[in-house]
C-alpha cells in the first residue's frame, strides 16, 4: 500500500507527506485552494511532545526563525481602561507562528518529493479490494491504496466516506471571525466583551478578530458579502470602538467566518481512508489542533512504515494511540471563555487573568494534555 492521496495542504496534510516520503510511499496532495493560502491566524505549539515531533522534522529553528512570539493583550471596557491582561505565554504556547508561514514551511520542505494539485477536489471515493477509486473535479480520475483526509472540520472526506457532517461535527453555539483591517486602532493588541460578545484587535489570531453567539447559520462560507452582514447584524450596537472597526470590516478584503464546532467520530478510519487532524478530531479555537495535526501525522506514517504499508494495523494502532491523546478535542468550548454570556461571567474571567496562580495552573494543566502521548522511533 505504496501510494497514498492526502486532501488537505494546510498543516496536517503537508505534514504527514514529509513523513510518508521519507518511508519510500507516493504521496499526491490535492487541495481546494488555488495556491497556499498566506498569513492567516496565528497557531501554537505546546510542550515538548509538540517540540520534539518539530525537531525530528528538522523545521524547528525554521519556525523559531519566523515564530511571532506571544504576545499580553490588554482587556479594557468601553472607556478603553485596562482591566486584565490577557498573557502572551498562554495563548502563545511554547512557539507561536501564523499558519501561513508554518504551512509554506511545511510545503517548502516536501514539494520536491511528492505531487501537489492546487485548485481540486474529490468528488467521489469507491474503495475497492484493488485501492480506492477516485474522480476530482478538475484531475482525471486515479485509484490510489489509500486515501486521508487532512481537509479541516468541514473535512470531504470524512463526509464521502463516513456521511454527512451534520452526524459528526457538533454546534457549539459560537462563531468566529477573523479579518484584515487597515486603520490606526491603538497599536497595543487589546480586547473588549459585551455579553455573548467579543472583538479584539491587534492580537495573535488577525487584526480584528470576533466571537459571538449565535445558533447555527446558514450561509456561504466562500461569500465574503454574506459574512460581512453577519458580523455587522451580531455587533450592531455594541460599544467601545466598534464601530470604527466595523466600519473597516466593511472595506477589507479578507474576511472568514465560520462556527466554533466539534467533531465527535468514534473511529479515524474505514477501510482505506483515515482522518487526520481536524478532520478527525478538531475543536475550533481549542488550542490544540495544530499540535495534534502534526503528532498526528508523525504516529499515522510512522504506523504504516512499521506495518509495511498495511493499513489494517497501522490504522488500528494509530487509532489506539490517538484515542487517549486527541481527548482534549472532545472537550471545552472556546465560546464561553472568550465571549461570556452575562456581565458577571465576563468579571469572573477577568479576575482569572488577574491571578498568576490560576494563569501558571492553566498553562501547567494545557502543557500536560499535550505530552500525553509516548511518541515512539519509529
Amino acid at each position: 500500500m505504496r501510494n497514498v492521496l492526502i486532501s488537505g495542504a494546510s498543516i496536517g496534510g503537508p505534514a504527514l507527506a514529509y513523513w510518508l516520503t521519507r518511508y519510500g510511499f507516493k504521496v499526491t496532495v490535492v487541495e481546494k485552494a488555488p495556491t497556499l493560502r498566506p498569513g492567516g491566524q496565528a497557531v501554537d505549539f505546546k510542550g515538548e511532545t509538540h517540540l520534539t515531533v518539530l525537531r525530528r522534522m528538522g523545521i524547528l529553528d525554521d519556525l523559531r526563525r519566523v515564530q511571532t512570539g506571544g504576545t499580553d493583550q490588554e482587556i479594557v471596557d468601553a472607556n478603553g481602561r485596562k482591566l486584565a491582561i490577557l498573557p502572551g505565554e498562554f495563548t502563545g504556547g511554547a512557539l507561536e507562528i501564523k499558519r501561513g508561514d508554518l504551512a509554506r514551511i511545511l510545503y517548502d520542505r516536501t514539494a520536491a518529493d511528492c505531487e501537489y494539485v492546487f485548485g481540486d477536489s474529490i468528488t467521489s471515493l469507491t474503495d475497492t479490494p484493488g485501492g480506492v477509486q477516485v474522480t476530482f473535479e478538475r484531475t482525471t480520475p486515479r485509484t490510489y491504496d489509500l486515501v486521508v483526509g487532512a481537509d479541516g472540520i468541514h473535512s470531504n472526506v470524512r463526509r464521502l466516506t463516513f456521511g454527512p457532517e451534520s452526524d459528526y461535527v457538533r454546534h457549539l453555539g459560537y462563531y468566529y471571525a477573523l479579518v484584515d483591517i487597515d486603520g490606526d486602532f491603538g497599536g497595543k493588541p487589546q480586547l473588549y466583551n459585551e455579553p455573548g460578545r467579543m472583538v479584539a484587535t491587534g492580537g495573535p489570531k488577525a487584526p480584528a478578530f470576533f466571537v459571538f453567539a449565535s445558533g447555527p447559520l446558514s450561509y456561504d462560507r466562500y461569500d465574503a458579502g454574506q459574512q460581512k452582514e453577519i458580523l455587522a447584524r451580531a455587533y450592531r450596537g455594541m460599544g467601545w470602538r466598534t464601530p470604527q472597526i466595523m466600519a473597516a470590516v466593511r472595506h477589507s478584503d479578507s474576511v472568514y467566518l465560520d462556527s466554533i464546532s466539534q467533531v465527535r467520530i468514534d473511529r479515524y478510519s474505514q477501510g482505506r481512508v483515515a482522518l487526520l487532524g481536524d478532520a478527525g478530531y478538531g475543536n475550533t479555537l481549542g488550542g490544540f489542533g495544530s499540535g495534534l495535526a502534526m503528532v498526528g501525522a508523525y504516529v499515522l506514517a510512522g504506523e504504516l512504515a512499521a506495518a509495511d504499508g498495511d493499513h489494517r494495523p497501522a490504522f488500528a494502532e494509530y487509532e489506539r494511540q490517538f484515542k487517549q491523546y486527541a481527548k482534549i478535542a472532545r472537550n471545552g468550548n472556546a465560546g464561553p471563555f472568550l465571549a461570556p454570556a452575562t456581565a458577571a461571567r465576563i468579571r469572573m474571567r477577568n479576575m482569572m487573568f488577574r491571578s498568576s496562580f490560576l494563569m501558571g495552573l492553566m498553562t501547567k494543566m494545557g502543557d500536560k494534555f499535550a505530552t500525553d502521548i509516548a511518541l515512539k522511533s519509529y
